[in-house]
């Protein structure tokens, strides 16, 4: 982090510290390890999606539930639209405590926790339900608790759905993708990825994608239908191939700073709002990805399934071998989820 950020981080925890002392008054705060009718809390959850994707849905459901079982008394407004930065500035934010709550992709936090970018590995998963019953199984619930040591505190995953390529050229199938200029996120394995089926890989912030799409930077990138949809990339991108590479699910986060000075009954509350918010996001996810689907359809947008993923497999099995060492434990777990 330079110097520049890190006071710009030094002085948004001073700013947050001073309105939570502002909105609390000095008895609430007194209270705050002790009891939950203690404290209150006015927090912010930062969030890159629009305001109506099925990602930001389930922030806001989480946010509800809390208000809801707290009386009021500690209320999360959700900032969509990277109204407070990106995904890895915001992350940098949530390690010192200037913003409390985000949601972030698995990929990016792998380059704040090595384990997450397991989920980065192409054709990790079999399907959306091997993803989650090894999610919500005990290695699932490990990963997210290992978050500590990167002052973050992991309280619930999210759906993200299948990710697939699109460009503004044809793909027809993966020798398409030969030479093309595909946006990743900032993530080596990804890199690793998009080069081993013949890509050149770009990395570069979400926010940017649209205008490079437009201006040429870049031909193509890779997403699920909501965010395709949601973007707006479609507009440009009117070619997509369904070759569904990676399932990363989303993470739901408090800064470590921030749970630690929660007391247990506070704690137990947000825990449980996030995991109840799950089936939430992901029956939302499902209606949308439809509706998604339909409007891509619709405008004009060149859908092409892969019927044979062997090809795709194949040409990714040395990014798999290269890394699979450093992520033994996760994998064997993801392993054992297929019995």
């Amino acid at each position: 982090m330079n110097k520049k950020r890190l006071l710009a981080a030094a002085m948004s925890v001073l700013v947050a510290g001073s309105m939570l002392l502002a909105g609390c008054g000095q008895k609430d705060v007194k209270q705050a390890g002790s009891k939950p009718e203690g404290a209150a809390y006015k927090f912010r959850l930062a969030e890159s999606n629009p305001a109506e994707h099925p990602v930001t849905l389930g922030d806001k459901k989480f946010a509800e539930l809390v208000k809801e079982r707290s009386n009021g008394r500690i209320t999360i407004d959700v900032f969509s639209g990277a109204q407070l930065g990106e995904e890895k500035a915001v992350l940098e934010q949530v390690q010192l405590g200037a913003i409390e709550f985000t949601r972030v992709s698995a990929s990016p936090l792998g380059e704040f926790n090595k384990q997450m970018s397991v989920f980065s590995l192409p054709y990790l998963f079999d399907s959306e339900e091997h993803m989650w019953k090894f999610l919500k199984g005990e290695m699932g619930e490990k990963m997210l608790n290992d978050l500590q040591p990167s002052r973050m505190k992991g309280l619930a995953y999210y759906t993200g759905g299948a990710r697939s390529f699109y460009s503004v050229k044809p793909l027809t199938g993966i020798d398409s993708l030969k030479g093309l200029k595909i946006r990743v996120m900032q993530n080596k394995i990804n890199m690793d990825m998009v080069a081993a089926l013949g890509g050149s890989a770009t990395p570069m912030p979400a926010g940017e994608i649209f205008s490079a799409l437009q201006t040429g930077v870049i031909d193509g990138a890779e997403n699920n239908y909501p965010t395709f949809v949601a973007q707006n990339h479609y507009q440009s991108a009117k070619h997509y191939i369904l070759d569904a590479h990676q399932r990363i699910p989303e993470v739901l986060l408090i800064s470590k700073v921030i749970w630690d000075k929660l007391s247990p009954e506070d704690q137990k509350l947000i825990k449980q709002a996030a995991l109840d918010s799950v089936d939430y996001q992901r029956d939302i996810w499902a209606k949308t990805e439809k509706e998604a689907e339909a409007k891509v359809r619709d405008a004009g947008v060149t859908i092409t399934e892969v019927k044979d993923l062997k090809p795709w497999q194949a040409a990714v099995k040395p990014v798999i071998d290269k890394y699979s060492a450093d992520f033994k434990e996760a994998l064997d777990g993801i392993d054992k989820a297929r019995k």
